[in-house]
């Protein structure tokens, strides 16, 4: 091998040039704060990186639905829970109106009472979330879930759908309940055959039997708002059912979030301590190398022939 100026030269530019490259990535991974600052570091590391985000990300989406899920159950569970109190009174009332000693114009004050009663249980019925949608006209939400028909009572006008969110991976659940699941129609019997009466048919109906003192059929309405409450109060359970298993998964990707967060951290995050002896390290040589090449570039090789 032939030694020159030149090759001592370069040799020594070459040397300064691998030191300064190792100060300068140092220096970017100390002001990132990541090992990793450019994926031809690390390619291996860069790969594992881009995974753990990838599935934090979904978590993410996961995270986001649970959230608007729980929101909408809340929702939910608020009216059936008003439903359920304006049912037990609108009970009491009619056990009142048809007690035998009340006269007419108390039993008008009394029906007075539950029409209003009736009026917050439809709006109950069509309640809506922050976003507008009506909580129980299944997957219709733009439109009331209840509206007279051409019988002139309300009647359900939303579908059957039960729309489905995914909380995990292979998980989802439903996030609405449908009219008839909590306002249930209720069976009745007319002449010899058994057929669906409407929630708000049945109230309306025992509101003007009230009204007319009709004996027979205060009787029949509190037998049917029995009916009526229990379809309200079994929604009422299965949201409830709903929210425990929600909060049973929002504990389940919560822990998964942060068991990839420490693994993405032991992977992507940088220790200061090491890298800052490091770069001192490399600062060090690099002064060294500095140094011993000004001095041998005075020098030419008859300085060393004798």
């Amino acid at each position: 091998m032939k030694i020159s100026n030149q090759l001592m030269f370069e040799r020594g530019a070459q040397q300064m040039s691998n030191a300064q490259n190792k100060l300068a990535q140092l220096q970017a991974q100390l002001s990132l704060g990541k090992q990793v600052v450019n994926p031809s570091d690390a390619p291996d590391k860069a790969a594992s990186i881009l995974r753990l985000n990838s599935v934090m990300a979904r978590q993410a989406s996961y995270q986001a639905s649970l959230n608007n899920v729980k929101t909408r159950l809340d929702a939910e569970e608020t009216a059936l829970t008003s439903a359920t109190d304006l049912l037990i009174r609108l009970k009491e009332v009619t056990v009142q109106a048809a007690n035998d000693t009340l006269g007419p114009d108390g039993r008008q004050a009394l029906a007075t009472e539950m029409q209003a009663l009736r009026e917050q249980l439809l709006s109950l019925a069509n309640s809506q979330d922050s976003g507008g949608n009506y909580l129980f006209a299944g997957s219709r939400v733009r439109e009331p879930a209840f509206a007279r028909d051409a019988s002139g009572y309300p009647a359900y006008q939303g579908d059957q759908t039960r729309m489905q969110v995914s909380i995990g991976d292979q998980r989802s659940l439903a996030i609405n309940r449908t009219g008839t699941d909590a306002f249930v129609s209720v069976p009745r019997t007319i002449d010899g055959e058994t057929t669906g009466i409407g929630f708000f048919q049945s109230v309306d109906e025992l509101i003007a039997g009230v009204r007319s003192s009709n004996q027979q059929v205060m009787q029949r309405g509190l037998g049917e708002l029995d009916s009526l409450l229990q379809g309200v109060t079994q929604a009422q359970a299965l949201v409830g059912s709903d929210q425990a298993a929600l909060e049973h998964q929002t504990g389940v990707i919560d822990a998964t979030v942060l068991n990839l967060k420490t693994t993405l951290s032991g992977v992507q995050d940088l220790d200061y301590a090491s890298a800052i002896t490091t770069m001192n390290q490399q600062m060090l040589s690099l002064e060294a190398a500095q140094s011993s090449f000004a001095k041998i570039s005075q020098l030419n090789l008859f300085n060393f022939l004798k």
